[in-house]
């Protein structure tokens, strides 16, 4: 059975949708502050999520659905680097710092934090792990969903509608 690729970007959207809101449940009732790396890959989640929407609401034919498959894809490879990125920093805490950095002060100038800044302003430390599920810490989790998100993507860019 093969799926309908309109309402996979439907799914996609929803699926960022409620991975934006759970890191906001985490940060208000946690007390998790993000930091540079954690809104990096908000900003990725974002930028996904509305393609998927765009591309939902567009519904295009194959040509397009593919420009809509390879952004969706090269947003989520980079919040998939930068998480790797924020894995390797709580790894190896001491290699590299993530408080008060240039990459802090680039996003909190940036319009959106701002805008929002519940959602867009780093104030955590990238080193520091306060929460774990079934062993894996936030940046852990965020890989796998931009990997699985990845795997949507290429799945919609190589789609072929086939008759019956």
């Amino acid at each position: 059975m093969k799926l309908n690729i309109r309402f996979l970007f439907l799914f996609l959207f929803i699926a960022c949708v409620l991975l934006l809101g759970f890191a906001m449940t985490l940060q208000t009732t946690k007390h998790l502050l993000p930091c540079p790396l954690c809104v990096a890959q908000r900003m990725a989640y974002w930028l996904v999520g509305l393609t998927a929407l765009v591309a939902f609401i567009h519904h295009p034919a194959s040509p397009v659905r593919r420009w809509y498959a390879g952004f969706i894809a090269a947003f989520s490879l980079t919040g998939a680097a930068v998480a790797l990125h924020q894995i390797w920093v709580i790894r190896h805490p001491t290699d590299t710092g993530c408080g008060i950095s240039p990459e802090e002060k680039f996003l909190n100038a940036l319009p959106f934090a701002r805008w929002w800044p519940g959602m867009f302003e780093a104030n955590g430390d990238c080193a520091k792990v306060t929460w774990r599920f079934l062993s894996l810490n936030m940046a852990e989790w965020s890989l796998v969903c931009f990997l699985l998100i990845l795997a949507c993507a290429v799945y919609v860019f190589f789609y072929k509608k086939t008759s019956a």
